[in-house]
């Protein structure tokens, strides 16, 4: 093997033996470390590897076939390393067999979409738009790879390029009844001087489409299961070192150390730096920078959460969502005061939710190496990318982007949170410290705990107009709360019918770090708007899905998930006795409707779980078997949120450190099964990823009334405040 100056960890751990055990190793190449295994004792094989030939910057094909395909997106469990270069295969007319795939250089001109803000391009894994944005790039992409394919056959064979086809791996010359694979056009492949764009011709028709739309297994799950895929915390490189950050129990203190140079002394410790808000601490072992984390003295001045009690504030934004002063328009439709005016019934409502940690697997971790003049940068991370693909560290450094290489690892969960660099900008500081040694920095569960960025808390006052003919002829939604977009987001009713409309967004600012998390606001906004939907239904003598069946009559694909959802989960059939179904419609991206079956235990409070049902509408569903996947876990995550995740926050400081008082859902409280009906489309694709964790709170919420006639609205539903509810 090539001896790439790396050294194994000196206790040989589960993932190395699995990898060493089946006589192989990973090849580090210059572009870092490629996902494919080759065989040690197979020099072949090696040179094969070695030997690509780049088709276009998005494709390199071996003489013997073989295709690497680059995916621009960070593959956070979402399945983008398939679905992505799946979509490039079926244009460029692969063979999937014979593909492999790594992730792109992050270059956002070249690798970059324009799905996110127009006219930008970036790399960006948010919002459930990777296959959305990257949908059409990839297929005009795959259609230039195939072009040039057949334009090197047309140069081989001499004949015109319009008289050639391609079958799956190879082109086609019908007349003379010539055929050459694509890894045997290899030594010809000639450039022509333009690519089509292939905006609008060229394309495949869908109803000819082989791998779309198909049951393909995810390309990165073999190495996922066996051990041997990397993600960022995995990685160890030579002299390499070991950063930590002690940060204030107030998100913005700063900090006075009291004891440095005892920290210095102390055995492993190489450098102690100061954050305005932190103390770092760069040592030859993890144990060590921990251990000396622990022994640091530290004064710390006070911050703008000082004084704040969460559980307190909802007094306050009472207040705000009573005021007369006007908060921030979000929607406004209609004259909603004529409406409420005019109203022979009115229903009102305050909603409430608790802070919300993103509880990802992997702690959040980075390496970076800063070279010894300081002029370059290399960057190991898990990374959701972002506005800047090169992270923010060429400002850092100030070096230009070109001087920063990033190597994009697998990602133990995002959700969000790591679609934000402030982890990766610490590491920098500690690398530009250390260079040129490679400093890799951790965050420990407790740190990310209590100095996460949490889904924001809000109190949302809702209002129903309804006239005399028991229509729903207004709807108002007051958001108070921190973070603008964060929580504000999915208040819109834009498949509901209602023809009076108000959203607002009263801001209470606290100084708490906040971040997107997963749907963003649509978790907390789709439960009050949905909840509020069954107090009318309820309040009205109308059944659920009758009322919003009469409000999605001019939604026809939105009205289809209703139906479906209604038909699969045999709405119109009483439930067993203990046991209540409720109905929730989101829409982020893709539309989908959900059904949920409940019981709750009265002496306890504990809600349980016993079935979903998911009707969906993503568009072109690019992997059929993954969206069924992504809506299972969404409903599970969602529950966890729902059910026990509460972060909260007494003067200021975060009252939970770790999962023993951060309560994420178990093996037992998932539900029996869970059912998702994908309904044909031929619209683009939409995102899939954040359509089922909205839903939950509105459905059991929902399934809650219908079973006990009492409302939850306050998240998470603990069994503490449903016994509350019920003896109330």
């Amino acid at each position: 093997m090539k001896n790439t100056g790396t050294t194994p960890m000196a206790n040989v751990s589960r993932r190395n033996f699995l990898k060493s055990s089946g006589g192989v190793a990973l090849f580090i190449g210059a572009g870092g470390l490629l996902p494919n295994l080759i065989s040690c004792n197979d020099s072949k094989s090696l040179q094969a590897n070695l030997k690509k030939h780049d088709l276009t910057a998005w494709v390199r094909l071996s003489e013997d076939g073989e295709l690497i395909i680059y995916n621009p997106a960070a593959e956070m469990g979402q399945g983008s390393m398939t679905s992505l270069p799946l979509v490039f295969a079926e244009e460029m007319d692969a063979d999937w067999n014979k593909v492999k795939v790594e992730f792109s250089p992050q270059e956002t001109d070249i690798y970059g979409s324009p799905g996110f803000q127009p006219g930008t391009k970036l790399m960006f894994t948010v919002g459930s738009r990777t296959t959305n944005s990257y949908y059409s790039v990839m297929r005009r992409a795959g259609a230039q790879a195939r072009y040039v394919l057949m334009y090197s056959a047309a140069q081989h064979w001499q004949v015109p390029l319009e008289k050639l086809s391609t079958g799956p791996h190879e082109v086609i010359h019908e007349a003379s009844g010539q055929r050459i694979a694509f890894g045997e056009l290899a030594p010809y492949l000639t450039m022509p001087e333009s690519l089509p764009d292939f905006e609008t011709d060229g394309l495949k028709d869908p109803k000819d489409f082989r791998l779309i739309g198909t049951e393909i297994p995810r390309t990165e799950i073999p190495a996922k299961v066996d051990g041997s895929a990397l993600f960022a915390i995995d990685l160890r490189l030579p002299d390499m070192v070991y950063g930590v950050l002690e940060r204030g129990k107030l998100h913005g203190a700063k900090p006075t150390l009291i004891n440095e140079a005892d920290i210095l002394a102390l055995e492993g410790v190489l450098k102690v730096v100061p954050y305005d808000y932190a103390i770092g601490v760069v040592a030859t072992t993890l144990e060590a920078a921990l251990s000396a984390k622990k022994a640091l003295n530290i004064t710390w001045s006070d911050a703008p959460p000082k004084g704040f009690n969460s559980q307190e504030i909802y007094t306050t934004y009472e207040q705000l969502a009573s005021a007369s002063k006007q908060g921030k328009t979000v929607n406004a439709i209609g004259d909603i005061q004529a409406a409420q005016r005019q109203a022979a019934k009115t229903y009102t409502a305050d909603f409430k939710n608790d802070y919300v940690y993103h509880a990802q697997m992997e702690p959040l971790n980075a390496v970076i190496q800063v070279a010894k003049d300081g002029q370059h940068a290399d960057i190991w991370v898990g990374s959701q990318q972002g506005f800047d693909t090169k992270l923010g560290i060429p400002d850092l450094l100030g070096i230009p982007p070109e001087a920063v290489t990033v190597h994009l690892q697998y990602l133990g969960g995002g959700f969000g949170r790591r679609s934000m660099s402030d982890f990766v900008l610490e590491c920098g500081v500690l690398a530009q410290a250390m260079a040129p040694k490679p400093v890799k920095l951790v965050w420990t569960r407790e740190d990310d705990v209590t100095y996460g960025t949490f889904r924001p808390l809000t109190l949302q006052r809702l209002q129903a107009s309804v006239d005399a003919q028991g229509k729903l002829t207004g709807f108002s939604h007051c958001v108070v709360g921190d973070g603008g977009h964060l929580v504000a987001s999915g208040a819109r009713n834009d498949h509901y019918n209602i023809p009076n409309q108000w959203v607002e967004w009263q801001e209470a600012s606290h100084g708490v770090r906040l971040k997107h998390w997963r749907a963003v606001g649509h978790g907390p906004n789709k439960f009050a708007i949905e909840a509020m939907l069954d107090d009318v239904a309820v309040g009205q003598g109308t059944d659920p899905i009758e009322l919003r069946r009469q409000l999605m009559a001019d939604s026809p694909r939105a009205l289809a998930t209703l139906e479906k959802v209604a038909e699969i989960s045999d709405w119109s059939t009483p439930s067993p006795e203990g046991r209540a179904k409720g109905v929730a419609f989101v829409e982020h991206g893709s539309l989908g409707t959900g059904v949920c079956e409940i019981s709750v235990d009265r002496t306890t409070g504990q809600i349980n779980v016993h079935r979903w049902w998911i009707a969906l509408d993503a568009g072109v569903v690019v992997q059929p078997d993954n969206v069924k996947a992504q809506m299972e876990g969404g409903i599970l995550m969602g529950m966890s949120s729902v059910l026990k995740e509460q972060i909260t926050l007494v003067d200021g400081a975060v009252q939970q450190s770790n999962y023993h008082d951060y309560q994420l859902l178990r093996m037992q409280d998932v539900p029996d099964s869970i059912e998702t009906v994908i309904l044909p489309s031929v619209e683009h694709p939409e995102g899939v990823g954040e359509t089922a964790t909205p839903m939950v709170a509105g459905a059991i919420a929902n399934a809650f009334l219908k079973l006990t006639g009492k409302h939850l609205r306050h998240l998470p539903f603990t069994p503490e405040r449903v016994l509350e509810v019920l003896n109330s």
